[in-house]
């Protein structure tokens, strides 16, 4: 029998690049769920991890960061924020406590929804409580939040203060979810954005940022998951630069990617990664639909 007290609901986890929102997602499950990078815009999807405790179960959209988007990828991912505000029923909006301006654009993606709203100032390790209590001051006028709270996700300080306060926002209601459940999202969806996280951990300036992976066949085993994957590039010149001289770059991107899967799937891993062109796919709504960034 469940008990009368448990509460449910959809939180989404929303903010500028690089405010700590895959990090923060990461920390509250207790696992790399989220792909994080130290580069700005390393999310691209709506990413849903499911946190189940014996008095809820909260179900968390991480979302690409708030961006005045210059290209269709772009238009899509801010997309994927507006649908994630539709279907939670908190809004957690995390800031880097030293760079918390928002532009007119990215409040008004924010405002005018109703929705309870959490403001969450982040890597108060790297801050003083004078600018926190600055922030604090700048997003009552901003937005009138239901609640404001400080933490540092990267050093999961702060995270059970978080967790009672969206217990006391959630609606009462029954699990979504059987408890062992991590995320809706399959197998070859985290093995591709796994992948994907070594173009932002190994390659530089422009290359992660047009370059995306897609699995064409994730076959599993009992011993061993047999993954083929593309990592698909705008340009020859960047196919180049992905491969590297002998072939050495490409091996060493597959041999931390496959590490990185073995590690999130517990099981043996053999992987097999080529590189092609696909020019312009970012601007191009055939590839997109394609790579799974138009709305359902």
């Amino acid at each position: 029998m469940q008990n009368p007290d448990f509460r449910s609901g959809y939180v989404a986890i929303v903010g500028k690049p690089n405010a700590g929102k895959s990090t923060l997602l990461n920390a509250l499950l207790g696992t790399h769920l989220s792909i994080a990078t130290h580069k700005a815009q390393t999310t691209r999807h709506q990413i849903t991890g499911i946190l189940s405790e014996e008095k809820m179960q909260v179900v968390f959209l991480d979302t690409p960061g708030l961006i005045k988007p210059k290209y269709k990828l772009q238009e899509h991912m801010m997309r994927f924020v507006e649908k994630a505000k539709r279907e939670s029923d908190i809004i957690l909006l995390l800031s880097d406590v030293l760079d918390p301006k928002f532009e007119n654009d990215d409040y008004n993606l924010l405002n005018g929804l109703g929705k309870k709203v959490i403001v969450v100032l982040n890597k108060i390790d790297k801050s003083t409580q004078e600018q926190v209590e600055k922030q604090f001051n700048y997003f009552e006028e901003l937005l009138k939040p239901t609640q404001k709270m400080a933490l540092s996700a990267l050093e999961e300080k702060g995270l059970d203060h978080l967790k009672d306060e969206i217990y006391k926002l959630l609606p009462p209601g029954p699990a979504y979810y059987p408890d062992d459940e991590l995320s809706i999202h399959p197998m070859r969806f985290f093995a591709s954005e796994l992948i994907r996280e070594q173009l932002f951990l190994l390659y530089q300036e422009e290359v992660p940022y047009m370059s995306q992976v897609e699995v064409t066949a994730y076959d599993e085993d009992e011993k061993i998951d047999r993954i083929y994957a593309e990592v698909i590039v705008s340009r020859a010149s960047q196919k180049g630069i992905i491969i590297g001289k002998g072939g050495l770059a490409l091996k060493r991107m597959g041999t931390n990617a496959r590490k990185a899967i073995e590690k999130f799937t517990g099981k043996k891993v053999f992987l097999d990664l080529h590189v092609k062109v696909r020019e312009g796919w970012r601007d191009k709504d055939s590839f997109l639909k394609t790579f799974g960034y138009t709305e359902e």
